[in-house]
């Protein structure tokens, strides 16, 4: 993983983002953030699982299916299954250690 600070790479709403095998952050306090970077490197392994590409594509038509349910984007960006699966599972620091492959498919 490489943090890379920048605060005008990121759009209004966002804190960071991970595009393996980088974990770009708006601010650099986020930095130490151990909930953040947990949610970050979760996502960094769920991109290599499909291989980077097939993680966009999921992710963003699973983005635009929940877009068409809630007809809000925040709720559907929170209902994505690899959100899910990151949000649930940034407080344990050990998750990545037991995590089993493809494990986001448990939070479709």
């Amino acid at each position: 993983m490489i943090l890379v600070v920048n605060k005008y790479l990121l759009g209004k709403g966002f804190k960071g983002v991970s595009i393996w095998p980088f974990v770009i952050v708006k601010y650099a306090w986020l930095k130490d953030d151990r909930l953040f970077i947990n949610h970050e490197r979760i996502h960094l392994r769920q991109q290599l699982e499909l291989l980077l590409i097939f993680f966009y594509i999921w992710y963003f038509a699973e983005f635009f299916i929940r877009l068409l349910k809630y007809k809000s984007t925040y709720k559907a960006y929170r209902n994505i299954s690899f959100e899910r699966e990151a949000y649930k599972m940034e407080s344990d620091s050990q998750y990545l250690n037991r995590r089993r492959f493809w494990a986001f498919l448990n939070y479709l």
